[in-house]
């Protein structure tokens, strides 16, 4: 793992989620650009192997036979080009968290590595790994909405409601930070997920965008809230609201998704449900862990029907379907690649700053 140490959130969940399925072991890292924080942290962690510099992971790892097998990029947004490029460079798989990097150039030559080498590069779109999320895919593409008509998501939160970035919040200030952070925050932080899972639900792509951000807190850099305005790809009209200063709310990632003949509901808040809604009937409740499903839900539920299982697991699924490809590859077998990756990770940069752009300009539509 590079970055994820002393104090980062983030970190801890990657570690549950990459070993959760017991395929994997994280025993090396550069935890922190501090070194005496990334020697902490290691020993936190039992980790074999300790760096405190990313290049030197990259190199000394790539040149070791019993080095590791793929890197995980748990960073600000800021690193997330450079540590990535190190590691394909030597050859070296990869794991990041999104966004793929802080500009379209960068995330463009990441891109051009990737399809050139026999690397493989996973983005931690880890909504994608429900399996309600996995279920509601299938029923689109399988036509049991009929024609796709209207799509609306949204994830709001209320964590940034007050300055924190002034206050001591390590979180707050990089995020915050147009140096570290990129174009956007709310956009770029959670903005991208609901764009991210539009598009894997619907299998359509966004094709035009009209956005309007606001920096609500008072002598904030990056924007707090949006709303936009969607055009999909054969027609669909969409909504994309987020926002980090909706006052009471956690997590409420939600998406909804009406065709000419059924609509479909879902919330990460009870992420084991998906409401069904035909027309001129009942609404109809679908449940993980139940064997009317599909074959793409069974195969990431992990526990029986009314257990609980969640962010964990989902992000576990990521994990899981990477891992399989890692020893595919080794095998000489081809990759299946049924997890988000660079081209996501493009179209989700491309996302940010055309809704940056458009609302510069006074909320203009412009061609995503």
């Amino acid at each position: 793992m590079v970055g994820g140490g002393r104090g980062a959130f983030i970190g801890s969940v990657h570690r549950i989620a990459a070993e959760l399925d017991g395929q994997a072991q994280i025993v090396a890292g550069a935890m922190s650009s501090h070194p005496e924080i990334a020697r902490e942290s290691a020993a936190a962690w039992f980790l074999e192997r300790t760096y405190t510099s990313y290049a030197d992971m990259a190199s000394s790892e790539a040149a070791d036979r019993e080095g590791i097998d793929f890197v995980i990029i748990a960073t600000p947004n800021d690193l997330h080009y450079p540590v990535a490029r190190a590691f394909l460079s030597a050859g070296i798989h990869v794991v990041c968290d999104k966004p793929l990097a802080l500009t379209l150039a960068e995330g463009e030559e990441l891109v051009r590595l990737v399809e050139a080498g026999p690397t493989l590069f996973a983005l931690t779109h880890n909504y994608t790994g429900y399996p309600a999320v996995r279920q509601a895919r299938d029923m689109v593409r399988a036509g049991q909405l009929g024609e796709i008509r209207k799509v609306m998501v949204e994830y709001t939160q209320d964590w940034l409601m007050e300055p924190l970035e002034s206050r001591g919040n390590k979180q707050a200030a990089w995020r915050t930070d147009p140096a570290r952070a990129g174009l956007s925050g709310c956009v770029g932080d959670i903005g991208t997920h609901a764009q991210n899972l539009l598009e894997f639900v619907t299998g359509g792509q966004i094709e035009a965008l009209c956005a309007d951000l606001s920096c609500v807190v008072a002598g904030r850099r990056l924007d707090d809230d949006a709303s936009i305005l969607l055009r999909l790809r054969g027609g669909a009209k969409g909504t994309l609201i987020c926002s980090q200063v909706a006052c009471g709310e956690e997590n409420r990632l939600s998406i909804r998704v009406y065709g000419s003949q059924a609509g479909l509901e879902w919330h990460q808040q009870d992420p084991s449900t998906l409401i069904y809604k035909r027309a001129g009937s009942p609404w109809e409740r679908l449940r993980t862990g139940q064997s009317y499903l599909r074959p793409s839900a069974k195969a990431v539920t992990r526990m029986p029907a009314g257990h609980p299982e969640g962010y964990l697991e989902a992000f576990a699924n990521i994990y899981r379907g990477f891992i399989e490809d890692v020893r595919r590859v080794g095998l000489g077998q081809a990759p299946v690649r049924d997890y988000p990756g660079v081209q996501e990770g493009l179209r989700g940069l491309r996302f940010i700053a055309q809704a940056v752009a458009s609302s510069r300009a006074g909320s203009v539509w412009l061609n995503l």
